[in-house]
């Protein structure tokens, strides 16, 4: 928890809410322990899309389509939202939410490894105005190359989980020695967004730590 946890609960109470079904969805997520977007992060995001209105969504890490389906519930019928994933058992298991909560037509579940999906969507020339990246943490750098090239120009880049309960401003020889590597990554990529001419970056301590880049 980055912030004191009394103090987020309390600004969960007076500005959490979500349709009861995806309440449901995020229950039976966090009773198999499935890792979810906490609420404060949905939040945040239904916020974004409210006032983004943005034309076409990409998610990369779908685990049990919980939030794919809660941005279907802020953006216009319009708006076209894929979702990537690649563990089997998660394609599953959105499958199966997609379809009990009629979302199987609204929602394009793409099957497969985010790289090659992505360097795809790269050839295939598309495009979108709202990008939500919730996956493999050693991996952001190595899909920020194609992300770039996939967001349009006034379009938004928001990444979960970035500050990784505050062990981000550890020593690497602080943190167990498993989590080293990806440490390591994700203060490159922090460094990266922050840093970079080509991008204006703002890094909030909300949820497990987001960043919200656009393009200068």
């Amino acid at each position: 928890m980055i912030i004191d946890e009394r103090l987020s609960t309390y600004i969960d109470s007076i500005s959490w809410n979500i349709p009861e079904y995806l309440k449901e969805v995020e229950k039976t997520a966090l009773e198999k322990e499935v890792p979810i977007i906490r609420r404060s992060m949905q939040s945040l995001i239904s916020f974004l899309l409210t006032t983004r209105k943005p034309k076409a969504i990409l998610e990369i890490g779908t685990a049990v389509g919980f939030s794919s389906m809660l941005m279907s519930e802020y953006v216009s019928e319009k708006t076209t939202i894929d979702t990537i994933e690649k563990v089997p058992m998660r394609i599953n298991d959105a499958k199966k939410n997609f379809k009990k909560y009629g979302k199987e037509k609204r929602i394009n579940l793409i099957e497969g490894d985010a790289l090659v999906e992505l360097d795809r969507l790269v050839k295939d020339n598309k495009k979108y105005d709202f990008i939500f990246m919730d996956a493999a943490k050693g991996q952001y750098m190595n899909f920020l190359e194609y992300i770039l090239k996939l967001l349009t120009d006034d379009g938004m880049l928001v990444t979960d989980n970035v500050l990784q309960d505050g062990d981000i401003i550890q020593s690497r020889y602080a943190v167990t020695r498993r989590d080293r590597t990806i440490h390591g990554r994700m203060r490159e990529y922090l460094y990266y967004l922050t840093h970079s001419d080509n991008l204006s970056t703002v890094v909030l301590p909300v949820g497990d730590g987001v960043t919200l880049s656009t393009f200068r």
